[in-house]
């Protein structure tokens, strides 16, 4: 047998592991979300923005549309969703089911 024969047949090829307790393996993947993404206080951006433009629409939010979810949107979205009967996302979090029923009585703005 030749040297590194041997050699191999000793030491082994290093194995990808897929246990998470491996510190070598990578961690897998987070799916990537499949829709608009769910907006609530804290949040900003031009999804903030087109929030505000949209209540504005309806006259349940009157501030400057400066993207930022503060109190006052949350307030906002709480109130349309009590006057909307819309239960299926949290209290003053613009969900999935807060944003179709929104789009569907606004323009886009």
């Amino acid at each position: 047998a030749s040297a590194s024969a041997t050699r191999s047949a000793a030491q082994p090829e290093p194995t990808t592991s897929s246990d998470p307790r491996d510190p070598t393996s990578a961690p897998p993947e987070p799916p990537e979300p499949t829709g608009p993404p769910v907006l609530r206080e804290g949040d900003s951006g031009p999804e903030v923005v087109e929030l505000q433009k949209r209540l504005g629409q309806l006259l349940l939010y009157i501030g400057v549309s400066d993207g930022k979810y503060d109190d006052g949107v949350r307030n906002a979205v709480s109130n349309y969703q009590s006057q909307h009967d819309i239960t299926d996302d949290p209290d003053g979090v613009y969900g999935e089911n807060t944003r179709n029923d929104l789009e569907s009585r606004t323009d886009e703005p």
